[in-house]
């Protein structure tokens, strides 16, 4: 006779525990964790400022500080997730409410984020894989905006492609919705 097949769900007990967990992660995905702590602040004044060709550009450094050999012999740049992963690690790491694979009626959202009375929506693509364009696209073809709409927040769409071939970011897409 077999026992009841026990189910265990893993969740961060706190915000400390969180943070620091994806801090961690951070300063291991980065060659310098100092440059990671510099980057995580600056990613902050950023986000308050909506300053996104800024938030482009820091994007584009932290991934440009990956080094080549972690790509050689394998092909984790091939897949979507491997960019989502570094960038949710770098907007988790500084606290914020960042929610991976938002899911809605109108299906999974790669990114969700809610800071300072907005809220932003990114979705990430592989140009190799996806044609240019993409991204964004999708997020507006889907509505993923309207599962925040009743919040009468702005609401910015970022579609955010990534080159495995050049490993940096080559497009970076917004549209802000105003309530």
């Amino acid at each position: 006779m077999v026992g009841p097949i026990l189910r265990y769900r893993l969740r961060f007990p706190n915000l400390e525990v969180r943070y620091s967990l994806t801090n961690a992660l951070l300063h291991r995905c980065t060659p310098n964790p100092g440059d990671a702590l510099k980057g995580t602040s600056r990613l902050l004044d950023l986000l308050t400022a909506n300053d996104f060709a800024g938030i482009h550009a820091l994007i584009n450094a932290m991934f440009a500080g990956i080094p080549a050999d972690w790509h050689r012999k394998n092909n984790i740049a091939d897949y979507e997730g491997y960019y989502a992963s570094v960038f949710y690690a770098y907007f988790a790491a500084i606290g914020l409410d960042v929610v991976p694979e938002d899911s809605s009626s109108a299906g999974r959202l790669d990114m969700a984020l809610k800071f300072n009375e907005q809220v932003y929506l990114f979705e990430f693509k592989v140009v190799e894989i996806e044609p240019e364009g993409r991204a964004l696209q999708q997020i507006k073809d889907r509505g993923y905006a309207g599962k925040y709409k009743g919040l009468n927040q702005p609401i910015h769409l970022i579609g955010v492609e990534f080159s495995r071939d050049e490993r940096k970011v080559v497009a970076f897409e917004l549209e802000t919705l105003k309530q």
